[in-house]
């Protein structure tokens, strides 16, 4: 007699994977790299920030403040991909589910942003396993969900809106996505501190994260990728909010520069570069005796803790003391910059303010600051100084670097050097 033992489900379930994993791994090598299969979406500057278009079976959430125009992109985007890819045998070429409108309030807003609604089919839905039954009955090209913290899946008992719901919702969209190729966008709320409502790993389960910034009072908007896994998240998108809905701006550089009177203290043109594009924005600084026992320190579209470094920069370095006076730095036009070679341009506007001499209306400034008042190398120099010649500036003032420019410029070490040539 002879024994025998029965194989485990676990030996087996090893075996059934090791085998599964010889079958499905490849060569990197021949993976192909083909990016045709990228979608236009019909609007340039979305296009910019994903990298060249979509890419099928990916998922993309996109988030920003109540009024930012979220919808409205969405909406604009799915009449785009219907110009681009065309009502092919009377299929659906984009589905819009809201969970927050009615059908009747995106007619309306359809209407008035004059869209061609051809192909597009909504939905007013707030069940995530209803809209898979539509996704898959439809089969469109493209898939708009708003907004995702409005779905629930009948798996829980919770509400919509909280964590377990929201992330159990993109889970399912995640997958059919990746199983049918389809592109699907979420549109997602914000806290008031301007981080995607959820739970983290919501960001995680996505392709792209994008988000819009601006300010309400203001009509541009700035369409950012904070993760992308098909393109850089150093691109942004420009746009303006008008009666018709979000127009791309094609030359941000002008419309930014386009209300700057020359002749006033406390301004400076700095050239900074968003991605691989050269933008040419405004510093406004006003600086002014305090009446508080601590003199104020405040930035609209700049880090805080930067101006902090630079003012003390100006006084040890530069000579220009404002420990008793008030601070305030605004970058024109709403919209927020990270780049450091925006430094010498606010270093520079302060002190215009603070001395109350105007600078001339041909100046330009390019570098970012160290804690000695040296001037530090920045990246595009020759990008940044086209940008500005483009638009009339005739001084440039870079850091000096061993750069061959297309353009006559100013190289400085110090910020003491900028000073006293600009200002004697």
């Amino acid at each position: 007699m002879t024994e025998e033992f029965a194989e485990t489900k676990t030996e087996s379930a090893r075996k059934s994977s090791s085998s599964l994993i010889r079958k499905q791994a490849e060569l990197l090598a021949d993976v192909s790299a083909d990016t045709s299969m990228r979608i236009l979406t019909g609007i340039d500057e979305l296009d910019r920030v994903l990298g060249g278009g979509l890419v099928p079976g990916s998922v993309i959430l996109v988030g920003g403040d109540p009024g930012m125009g979220k919808s409205t992109l969405m909406l604009q985007l799915c009449a785009g991909i219907t110009s681009t890819i065309g009502n092919v045998d009377a299929n659906t070429v984009a589905l819009y589910v809201t969970g927050e409108e009615s059908l009747h309030q995106i007619k309306q807003r359809a209407t008035r942003l004059l869209l061609n609604v051809d192909g597009i089919k909504v939905a007013s839905e707030t069940n995530i396993e209803r809209i898979a039954e539509i996704i898959k009955s439809e089969m469109p090209s493209l898939v708009v969900i708003d907004s995702v913290q409005t779905m629930s899946t009948e798996l829980m008992e919770s509400s919509a809106g909280t964590v377990a719901q929201v992330r159990e919702c993109t889970a399912l969209l995640t997958k059919i996505s990746k199983s049918t190729g389809i592109p699907i966008i979420l549109i997602g709320h914000v806290t008031k501190d301007g981080f995607i409502a959820g739970p983290k790993v919501l960001e995680h389960m996505v392709d792209a994260v994008l988000q819009f910034e601006g300010e309400g009072t203001y009509s541009y908007r700035v369409l950012r990728a904070q993760k992308n896994r098909y393109g850089s998240t150093n691109e942004i998108g420009v746009f303006e909010m008008s009666a018709t809905g979000l127009r791309q701006v094609v030359n941000p550089s002008e419309v930014l520069l386009s209300n700057r009177r020359s002749g006033d203290p406390g301004t400076a043109v700095v050239a900074v570069m968003e991605g691989s594009r050269p933008l040419l924005v405004e510093v406004q600084a006003l600086v002014s005796s305090t009446g508080y026992s601590v003199p104020q320190r405040v930035t609209t579209g700049y880090d805080s803790k930067r101006l902090q470094m630079i003012l003390a920069i100006l006084e040890k370095r530069g000579g220009i003391s404002v420990r008793q006076s008030d601070v305030f730095v605004n970058i024109a036009g709403g919209i927020s910059i990270q780049d450091p070679a925006i430094d010498l341009g606010v270093a520079v506007a302060i002190a215009s303010s603070a001395l109350d001499q105007p600078l001339s209306s041909t100046l330009a400034f390019v570098g970012e600051l160290g804690l000695t008042g040296e001037i530090r190398r920045v990246g595009f120099l020759d990008q940044r100084v086209q940008e500005a010649v483009r638009l009339g500036l005739k001084t440039v003032y870079v850091p000096k670097a061993e750069v061959q420019y297309t353009h006559p410029v100013n190289q400085v070490e110090k910020l003491a050097d900028v000073l006293s040539a600009v200002f004697g």
